[in-house]
């Protein structure tokens, strides 16, 4: 073993499923001494040949290492490994997609057990791990201090965000970008499904529309500033009435070709529940205050 690979960070990673196998091959790649554990034993042979330590329990996994990445099914699971093991002392990175809530309460269940901890929220897919181009990060969220203690080894897989020291932001903010890209997907649905009996070939309408949302993909700026100042009107160029009025001539081709409005009806209704509000110079930023209870 080299000086270059001694210095390295050793690192304990619970969980070896797609996304699991995916982070253990980028640090045995960059030379970080791995431990590794998982339910199913057979998924640790291939890591293993390539350098890794399988432990025969959580526990001894656990206890192998300072520092303890897991990504598991779900935070009932995290809670089920961790059970048995000895967390005294221990640096606890969670990478398991969990609700805002579920973090903070496991926060506080690694914290009453004497370890410090961070949660995550993983922004790639496994085939981006390990690929600095290929544009993954993870937003990681609780001790500031503990972050920067381990940035550099949690930089090895993909890029890092710290996006603040509540142990639910990571995942809030992991929720709240898919959560956009499902709006994306639906939009992007029911655009497919207006053509789908035309003798329109979807893979020719398919740039139009990815161009066309990078272009109104900016917007997101304009609300996030009039959400922050509270004026809906600022630099509005397309208003709230405006809008409504149009909506119908979504609805009515959407009926002409055959297509359920389910995937823009909800939105136009509360378009029109704001402006029933007496807003119609507005953008459409009202419309989240409606969303929120």
């Amino acid at each position: 073993m080299t000086q270059h690979t001694v210095e390295k960070t050793s690192i304990t990673l619970l969980g070896l499923g797609g996304m699991g196998t995916a982070l253990a091959r980028a640090w045995l790649a960059a030379g970080h001494p791995l431990t590794v554990w998982n339910r199913t034993p057979a998924r640790t042979a291939a890591l293993a040949a390539e350098g890794a330590r399988v432990a025969d329990s959580a526990a001894e996994a656990v206890a192998s290492n300072a520092l303890v990445v897991v990504c598991l099914l779900d935070d009932s699971s995290v809670e089920e490994v961790l059970a048995g093991t000895g967390l005294a002392g221990k640096d606890l990175v969670n990478l398991t997609t969990s609700t805002p809530a579920q973090a903070r309460a496991r926060g506080e269940w690694v914290g009453e057990r004497g370890a410090r901890y961070l949660d995550g929220g993983i922004m790639a897919v496994p085939p981006m791990i390990g690929i600095p181009e290929a544009g993954g990060y993870v937003f990681y969220s609780g001790s500031p201090k503990l972050f920067e203690r381990h940035q550099e080894t949690l930089a090895v897989p993909a890029g890092t965000v710290y996006v603040g020291q509540d142990a639910g932001f990571a995942a809030l903010h992991d929720v709240a970008l898919l959560s956009a890209m499902y709006g994306m997907f639906a939009g992007a649905a029911h655009a497919f499904a207006l053509i789908r009996k035309e003798n329109i070939d979807p893979v020719s309408l398919a740039p139009l529309l990815a161009d066309w949302l990078v272009a109104m993909a900016p917007a997101v700026h304009q609300t996030a500033d009039q959400l922050r100042s509270g004026d809906y009107t600022e630099g509005v160029v397309s208003s709230l009435a405006m809008q409504v009025a149009g909506t119908q001539t979504f609805l009515s081709t959407a009926e002409q070709q055959g297509v359920s409005p389910e995937l823009l009806g909800s939105y136009f209704e509360l378009m029109r529940r704001r402006l029933a509000q007496g807003s119609g110079e507005e953008g459409l930023a009202g419309v989240i205050d409606l969303l929120v209870h």
